[in-house]
């Protein structure tokens, strides 16, 4: 029997529950997938499974991060793998742009800070998703070319942006609803390890569904 997760805030909490899933999909390259945990989770919406998600064991982090104003993983270099999804149906990002089934590799990128992304989520982190079969290695990607990669999964002029933030408390799986923004966020722990030093656990929470206020 398969493992449910939830975590009930509200009445409307059941609508989206998490489930374990299993190994990584055979669309993503054999680096990648080696590079990803044994087991991903699920997300379970009103309609079915919508996506599952699967996290790299170890993701690289810099030797060395001060802290930055709104910048909530200042450990991770642009371009970092962290992680794979696969849509199991229809879904929107965090601008509402559609994004059809299939299995994408996710990168950590930061939303620039020019007057176009003003105020678009207290944070300025994201994950960009890239095709299966365009991204093909665990390598650091730079952020031109991760860019373009990320255009390729919805074929418009702009990536497909998912909203990363902190959690706090535990960093036990679980699938959170934010009641103010209607947003489900995904929560899962990632071990960060910088070159030559210690590896440390922190908690990181992907809005899988719901939007900016103002896409």
């Amino acid at each position: 029997m398969v493992a449910v997760l939830t975590l009930c805030v509200s009445p409307a909490a059941a609508d989206y529950k998490i489930e374990k899933a299993g190994a990584p999909p055979e669309e993503l390259a054999p680096a990648i997938r080696e590079s990803l945990a044994p087991e991903g989770w699920r997300v379970v919406g009103p309609q079915g499974p919508l996506c599952e998600v699967w996290i790299r064991r170890v993701v690289p982090a810099k030797a060395s991060a001060p802290q930055e104003l709104g910048i909530a993983f200042s450990e991770l270099a642009e371009g970092t793998l962290v992680g794979a999804v696969r849509f199991l149906a229809p879904a929107a990002d965090y601008r509402r742009v559609r994004v059809k089934p299939g299995v994408y590799t996710m990168r950590y990128m930061l939303h620039p800070t020019d007057g176009n992304h003003m105020g678009v989520a207290p944070e300025r982190d994201f994950l960009l998703l890239s095709p299966a079969g365009a991204d093909t290695s665990t390598a650091t990607v730079p952020a031109n070319d991760l860019l373009a990669l990320s255009r390729k999964a919805v074929g418009i002029n702009h990536p497909t942006v998912w909203r990363l933030q902190a959690m706090t408390g535990s960093a036990e799986p679980a699938l959170v609803h934010a009641e103010e923004e209607d947003q489900w966020v995904l929560q899962f722990e990632v071990v960060l390890q910088p070159a030559g030093g210690a590896a440390v656990k922190k908690a990181m929470g992907m809005v899988v569904v719901g939007s900016a206020p103002e896409a």
